[in-house]
């Protein structure tokens, strides 16, 4: 039961993670293409909505457990190359807490890793259409 309960909570925190990022992108679609473009990516505007629906669908994934571990290496994926690009040791010398958003971004990758190789848990999983509980 307690490793259910962890596996539940663990995932409710990767999810929620994602649902804010994604809310943060949607309420303000400018303000994360200005934080895009200030990285010098081009395309900014475009980016930013691709990124919201992206974490929208991990989030998603996450939560309900559906292409959970794939999901789960995607976000892994995904959160090194916004720790490279967003808080990559080009911004260290300006900012000391810059480095601290950087290691951030590994220790979430660690969680991530373990959660694709364990999957999502038997309880409150979505398989072929149906939310299954823990016997």
């Amino acid at each position: 039961m307690s490793k259910t309960i962890a596996i539940l909570v663990a995932r409710l925190i990767f999810g929620a993670v994602f649902v804010m990022a994604t809310s943060f992108k949607f309420l303000d679609m400018q303000s994360t293409a200005n934080f895009i473009s200030a990285a010098g990516f081009p395309f900014p505007l475009f980016l930013a909505w691709i990124a919201a629906f992206f974490e929208l669908a991990l989030a998603l994934a996450l939560l309900t457990g559906v292409f959970f571990s794939e999901a789960s290496l995607l976000a892994g994926i995904y959160v090194v190359f916004l720790a490279f690009a967003f808080h990559g040791p080009g911004r260290w010398g300006a900012s000391q807490a810059e480095f601290g958003f950087f290691i951030d971004h590994f220790t979430f990758l660690a969680g991530l890793l373990f959660a694709a190789v364990h999957g999502p848990g038997d309880a409150l999983v979505v398989k072929a259409g149906h939310a299954r509980r823990a016997a």
